[in-house]
């Protein structure tokens, strides 16, 4: 039996080609994949949150970014940490990865040595930015997060984002409060994700 996953609102299918980088043979359903992943996940938080320190000239480069979504999802996918080969329902075309992703570092680094934005709404508008341009296959979303966080509590020394302190995986009330906010802020309206983001 193959892999089974269904996906809602703003959720990224992952393509029959994608299912086969799948490393571990015994998962079948969404619920067996969603506890894997997270198992990752949360190692990958530890290493980043916890355990080390990093440096803003370290994370604000490609191969940060690689890494950091290498580590939350390389246990459970053999496609982790590359740039997606496929277009998908959201993001920017796939030749288009490379370039978007320098001008989003480099406008990044502006705004952090110009104090262009408030700290957290700069890790916020780095966050909506990596996930509008969905640079992997699957887990922009989760890999954004951690991203903003890393921001937050390695280059800004301040506390992580609580991120509605729910389950923001799986339809519920809480991802629907996401999304409007995540649909505001792709019009340039960010009040609403800096919100959420910090309840």
């Amino acid at each position: 039996m193959g892999l089974d996953v269904s996906y809602d609102n703003r959720q990224t299918p992952i393509d029959e080609d994608e299912k086969d980088g799948l490393l571990i043979p015994t998962v079948n359903t969404r619920e067996e994949l969603d506890e894997f992943e997270q198992l990752n996940i949360q190692k990958a938080m530890e290493y980043y949150l916890l355990r080390r320190k990093f440096k803003v000239d370290t994370i604000l480069t490609e191969k940060f970014i690689f890494d950091v979504h290498k580590r939350m999802l390389g246990d459970v996918w053999a496609w982790a940490g590359t740039i997606r080969k496929t277009n998908k329902n959201i993001g920017v075309d796939k030749f288009q990865i490379p370039p978007k992703l320098r001008q989003l570092i480099e406008n990044c680094k502006y705004w952090i040595e110009h104090k262009t934005f408030s700290e957290k709404e700069i890790a916020i508008r780095f966050k909506h930015e990596l996930v509008a341009i969905h640079v992997f296959p699957n887990g922009n979303g989760r890999h954004s997060r951690l991203m903003g966080d890393i921001l937050m509590k390695q280059v800004f020394k301040e506390s992580i984002f609580s991120w509605g302190h729910k389950d923001l995986l799986h339809k519920n009330d809480v991802r629907d409060a996401y999304i409007k906010s995540l649909r505001k802020a792709d019009k340039g309206d960010f009040e609403d994700l800096l919100e959420f983001s910090t309840q």
